[in-house]
């Protein structure tokens, strides 16, 4: 006799438990948060003292940013090979191999070999980056932005501890023979280590780029079927959407490159890339500006602390804002945001003691804004397969234009002063303007 048919239902990734993986990516978001901030934070002294010239202390931040944008799409390769859990726990490894290269450097007296442990550094940053994206992975539909923004929001701590151990870790490294200003590097190398194991053994996610929203989806019925439209065409560009079939094996260039053909997908690319790289250019710039109108050194940490705060104190608010009104919106905020800070490091004296700090705090709030609705509609705009090597295209493009500002920004300062710097950010912020108006534009002309 024949068995009736029965209909299969698509297949579902298992999902782990989310309490268990986002607790694990807070706390290796916190330990990490240490490591980068207690070595980062005397690198450039570090360095200076090693070549005995000032301005190479400057090129410490490069080389970090340099090596996460070296490491992002090799560590998007392997989270799509192996899972989010190899990815992260390689990139701290890497880190850790930094941070002990950077000892061993130090203690001989080798200045070029620093350079490359803090290139591993950048693979710590690298991973932090990513943990961003295996939050949404685990998230419940409707709470991918706020799982992300709890795992930035760790980053508050760690980078405030960080520096604050940097003392502490400068006597111990000295209590074993090592020079000066090295032994919060021991620290840091202990922090990364701790990170790769919690992240190695313990966290579990479905297989990267894949949310919960994608079984649903896969589960409905057609669309067509109900309205006659072509589900896998956007309806406001005409680009295939994540509902159109993508290649099995994806680059993360071509990724890019398919993307941003796509005005939404553009918004969330630029959304990230602009955000960063207005909050670097104007950051770094702020302490010289700061000290050249001869406000204390007090004073510009007081004042990067509250940036710091900005930038991922108020994560919380946003991933909320950003499941409550959507990406776009918060984007919008967040390019807003920007502009004002700008506009007030243009009008207001280097030493008013009211002003810059809110100046540094509304920077922070913004990239918030930009870096959390962008990532969060960046995951939700693209197919499932184009995902995650995206996701690293992005966040390499991000750290090499960071890389590039804050290069570019002393030579701006030493030409047009701190009002130069801001409105070269402002320069920045156009193409994302300019994408966001084209696609309300497209929005608007689409059919009901």
């Amino acid at each position: 006799m024949t068995q009736p048919s029965v209909e299969r239902m698509p297949r579902t990734e298992r999902m782990p438990r989310r309490g268990v993986s986002l607790t694990v990516l807070i706390v290796n978001q916190l330990l990490a948060g240490v490591g980068v901030a207690s070595g980062m934070a005397l690198a450039a002294i570090l360095v200076a003292d090693l070549t005995e010239v000032t301005a190479m202390g400057g090129l410490a931040q490069s080389s970090s940013v340099l090596g996460a944008a070296l490491a992002a799409v090799p560590l998007a390769r392997l989270a799509v090979r192996a899972g989010r859990h190899v990815a992260l726990a390689t990139g701290y490894a890497c880190a850790f191999a930094g941070a002990v290269l950077v000892v061993v450097a130090a203690a001989s007296g080798w200045a070029p070999l620093v350079f490359v442990g803090l290139a591993g550094f950048g693979a710590a940053a690298a991973a932090g980056l990513q943990a961003r994206f295996a939050a949404t992975e685990i998230a419940a539909p409707g709470f991918e932005a706020r799982s992300m923004s709890l795992v930035l929001w760790a980053t508050t701590i760690g980078s405030v501890a960080g520096p604050l151990l940097s003392d502490v870790g400068d006597e111990f490294g000295r209590s074993f023979g090592l020079p000066s200003l090295v032994g919060p590097f021991l620290f840091s190398a202990t922090a990364f280590a701790l990170s790769g194991i919690l992240v190695g053994a313990f966290l579990r996610t479905p297989r990267a780029g894949h949310l919960e929203t994608d079984d649903r989806a896969a589960a409905a019925p057609p669309a067509e079927e109900a309205s006659g439209a072509d589900p896998r065409v956007d309806a406001a560009s005409g680009a295939v959407s994540k509902a159109a079939p993508a290649p099995a094996r994806v680059g993360a260039w071509q990724a890019l490159r398919t993307a941003v053909r796509n005005p939404t997908a553009l918004v969330a690319i630029l959304a990230i890339v602009c955000s960063h790289t207005v909050m670097v250019g104007v950051m770094v710039m702020t302490p010289i500006h700061m000290t050249q109108h001869g406000l204390s050194i007090a004073l510009v940490g007081i004042v990067i602390s509250i940036h710091i705060l900005g930038m991922y104190g108020a994560s919380p608010l946003m991933g909320w804002l950003v499941d409550r009104i959507g990406s776009i919106r918060v984007i919008a905020i967040g390019a807003a945001i920007l502009l004002t800070a700008t506009m007030i490091g243009i009008l207001a004296p280097g030493d008013d003691v009211l002003l810059v700090p809110l100046a540094l705090g509304l920077l922070g709030l913004g990239w918030s804004a930009g870096l959390i609705g962008g990532s969060t509609l960046l995951t939700t705009t693209v197919d499932e397969r184009l995902r995650v090597p995206l996701q690293g295209a992005t966040d390499a493009a991000m750290n090499v234009a960071a890389a590039a500002s804050a290069a570019l920004s002393g030579l701006v300062l030493g030409i047009g002063g701190f009002a130069g710097v801001n409105v070269v950010a402002i320069i920045v912020l156009v193409p994302l303007a300019i994408a966001g108006l084209r696609l309300s534009v497209l929005s608007r002309r689409a059919p009901a």
